[in-house]
């Protein structure tokens, strides 16, 4: 049994970390900014700012000891001073804690994206990250592909007889969907698998990668509807992204309008898989697998009523 501290125990993977943690037999304390609207089951919680070093270290660590530290904490917005704040700079404090509280072991769920930084929160999560393989300190980076909650906002359209948005043919991208309970068990493994320790674990669910073209072609023989498709071209919030961006010139309020869009036209236009160094392009067979939960399984669930949809929050882009 270790005992570990748990931040961003309130969000889907980090609900489903805890879980897993109490499950495998750990110690779990969750150092959370405010309480969860419903129980963590077997977990400990502690109200910390995590932003705030004073706060983490006084309300969340406490002085107390701890074997591991595990994160899946990050910014919900993505916008650079959120990032910055909160995918580093908040990091940074946990991982300054985590020395002093004798941890042995950081586990940090980072993301697959940061192979190719273009945005704010890529660039945040890579210097947190170089911090962590920097300081000495075990470590597992996890870097999963896409979550089955990112991929499941055409539902409901689809089920109301509206036609699937693809961008371009719906073929431009590919991912290895992992589920949110296959990503905790992946994550919690991490503290007891040798072979993942001062790795960085890029991670995917059961394969083959599918294209939002194969999404689409699975909602409509789910529904038993007639498929219709609507395209939109590739470049299409990349110039909503530019617009936004001159206009924030005059208004600055809506240079976070603007992030959102470019965030959003780098998941319409980038594959979430490993990307090969030798080729520059994304492959599906580098990309590991783990678990058995596949997307598809999921659509059924939530079609059925037996799963609710995630919400996705500021990064949907349907």
């Amino acid at each position: 049994m270790i005992r570990v501290a748990l931040l961003g125990a309130t969000g889907t993977i980090g609900r489903a970390t805890a879980q897993a943690l109490v499950a495998a037999g750990h110690e779990v304390v969750a150092i959370v900014r405010r309480a969860p609207a419903s129980p963590l089951p077997g977990v400990t919680l502690r109200i910390a700012d995590p932003a705030d070093p004073v706060s983490l270290m006084h309300d969340g660590f406490a002085g107390e000891h701890f074997g591991a530290v595990v994160s899946c904490m990050a910014s919900r917005t993505g916008v650079p001073r959120e990032a910055w704040a909160i995918d580093h700079k908040a990091h940074s404090h946990a991982l300054a804690l985590a020395e002093r509280c004798g941890a042995q072991h950081f586990v940090l769920l980072s993301a697959i994206c940061v192979q190719k930084p273009l945005r704010a929160f890529q660039q945040a999560k890579l210097a947190f990250e170089a911090e962590l393989i920097a300081s000495g300190l075990r470590y597992s980076i996890v870097r999963p592909t896409a979550f089955f909650k990112s991929l499941s906002g055409q539902i409901e359209r689809v089920r109301q007889g509206k036609p699937f948005l693809l961008f371009g043919d719906g073929t431009l991208t590919a991912c290895k969907p992992i589920s949110n309970r296959d990503l905790a068990a992946y994550i919690a493994g991490c503290l007891t698998e040798p072979e993942r320790w001062n790795k960085v674990l890029p991670i995917g669910g059961p394969g083959p990668a599918i294209t939002p073209r194969a999404q689409g072609e699975a909602l409509f023989a789910l529904t038993g509807l007639p498929p219709k498709y609507r395209s939109v071209p590739p470049g299409f919030i990349g110039g909503i992204a530019g617009a936004l961006g001159l206009a924030a010139r005059l208004v600055p309020a809506l240079a976070t309008k603007a992030e959102l869009a470019r965030i959003g036209h780098y998941y319409a236009t980038e594959s979430m898989l490993v990307l090969d160094p030798a080729t520059g392009r994304y492959s599906a067979e580098l990309t590991p697998e783990t678990g058995s939960d596949t997307l598809f399984d999921h659509y059924r669930a939530v079609l059925s009523g037996e799963a609710a949809p995630d919400d996705r929050g500021e990064h949907a882009v349907f």
